[in-house]
C-alpha cells in the first residue's frame, strides 16, 4: 500500500513539474505571435512552386526543413521586437490589435525581458544552424540570401526601424528572399519565374508592416522609431498603400502576358477582393484610426495572394 502511495505520489510530483514546464513556455510562445506565423508557410508554399512550374521537382525534405528555419528565424523576429519595444516603453503605451501593438506578454509580467532575448537569439541560432545545412548541400549562391536576411533578423528593431527601412528589411527578409530560398534549395538555380513570384511577395509583407503601423505611430515615435508612416505622415503613407497593393495584380498580369507566369497565375488576382476595404480606407481616411476590418482583410489579401499564386503556378503540371 505504501509502494502504490509513493508511486501515485511520485506521478503527482512529475505531473506538477510538467505543468510548471509548460507554464513556462506558454509566454515565450506568446512572445512568437504564432497567428503571425501563417506568412512563412505560404511563402515557403509560393518558392517551392514556383521551383516545381520551372523544373517539374520537388524535394519534400528540404522544403519541410526550409519551413521550420524560416519560422525560427520569424520567431526570433517577434521575440526580439517585443524585448526592445517593452524596453523603449512602446509596448506600455500601445493599443494593441490582433494585428499591431505587440502581444503584450512582457508589460503582463509574465516573462522578463531578458529571457525573451535568449529565446529571440535561440531560434535565430536554429534558423542559423539550418541556413549552414543548405550552404553545404546547395553553394555559395545562398550567401547573399543569407546577408540580407540576417540583417533583417538582427538589426531590425534597434537599426533600420529607426532609419525608415523596416518596411523594406520586413519585405526581403519575410517576403521576397523567402521564396527565392525556398526555390533555390529545391534545385540550387533560379529563373525567371522564381524571380518574380518574388516580388508580389515583397510588397505584401511590406505592405503588411506598413499599413498595421498606422494604430501604432505614436508610441513608434516615442520608442525612437522612424517608420515611412513618420517620415510620409498619414495621407502619404496612405497613398503608398494603395500604390503598392494595386502593383501586385499588374505585377501578375505581366508576368502571365510575357509567358513568365501561367495562364493559370491569374488565379491569384481573386485575393484583391479582401483589399478593397483596406485601400479605400488608405485612400479616404487614412487620418483615422484603421478599423479592424481594414487591419483583418491586408492580412487575409496577403496571405490568399501567397497560396493563389502557388496554386495557380503548379495547376497546369498535376
Amino acid at each position: 500500500m505504501c509502494r502504490v502511495a509513493l508511486i501515485h505520489r511520485s506521478l503527482m510530483n512529475s505531473m506538477a513539474a510538467v505543468a510548471q514546464y509548460i507554464g513556462q513556455l506558454r509566454p515565450l510562445l506568446s512572445v512568437s505571435r504564432p497567428p503571425f506565423l501563417a506568412l512563412p508557410v505560404t511563402l515557403i508554399t509560393l518558392g517551392a512552386a514556383a521551383s516545381v512550374a520551372n523544373t517539374g521537382f520537388i524535394s519534400v525534405v528540404r522544403t519541410g526543413i526550409a519551413l521550420i528555419g524560416l519560422i525560427s528565424l520569424h520567431v526570433s523576429v517577434n521575440a526580439l521586437n517585443e524585448a526592445a519595444d517593452y524596453e523603449s516603453g512602446i509596448d506600455k503605451r500601445t493599443d494593441a490589435t490582433p494585428f499591431s501593438g505587440g502581444s503584450k506578454t512582457l508589460p503582463a509580467g509574465n516573462v522578463d525581458p531578458t529571457t525573451v532575448y535568449r529565446f529571440g537569439y535561440l531560434t535565430a541560432a536554429v534558423g542559423a544552424i539550418i541556413g549552414v545545412w543548405f550552404l553545404v548541400i546547395i553553394g555559395p549562391i545562398l550567401v547573399p540570401i543569407y546577408i540580407v536576411g540576417g540583417a533583417s533578423v538582427l538589426a531590425y528593431t534597434e537599426y533600420l526601424t529607426k532609419f525608415g527601412l523596416g518596411e523594406v528589411a520586413a519585405g526581403l527578409g519575410l517576403g521576397g528572399l523567402p521564396v527565392i530560398g525556398a526555390a533555390l534549395v529545391q534545385s540550387g538555380e533560379i529563373s525567371s519565374i522564381e524571380l518574380l513570384a518574388a516580388v508580389p511577395a515583397f510588397i505584401l509583407t511590406f505592405n503588411l508592416l506598413l499599413l498595421n503601423e498606422f494604430p501604432d505611430i505614436s508610441p513608434d515615435r516615442y520608442g525612437g522609431r522612424a517608420n515611412l508612416i513618420h517620415r510620409l505622415g498619414r495621407v502619404w503613407g496612405g497613398r503608398l498603400y494603395a500604390v503598392a497593393t494595386v502593383s501586385v495584380p499588374i505585377i501578375i498580369i505581366i508576368g502571365v502576358i510575357s509567358n513568365v507566369f501561367p495562364r493559370t497565375a491569374l488565379l491569384a488576382l481573386l485575393g484583391i477582393v479582401a483589399a478593397f476595404r483596406p485601400v479605400i480606407w488608405s485612400i479616404q481616411t487614412p487620418k483615422q484610426r484603421p478599423p479592424m476590418a481594414v487591419l483583418r482583410n491586408n492580412v487575409i489579401f496577403i496571405l490568399s495572394t501567397n497560396v493563389l499564386l502557388a496554386i495557380g503556378l503548379i495547376l497546369p503540371i498535376i
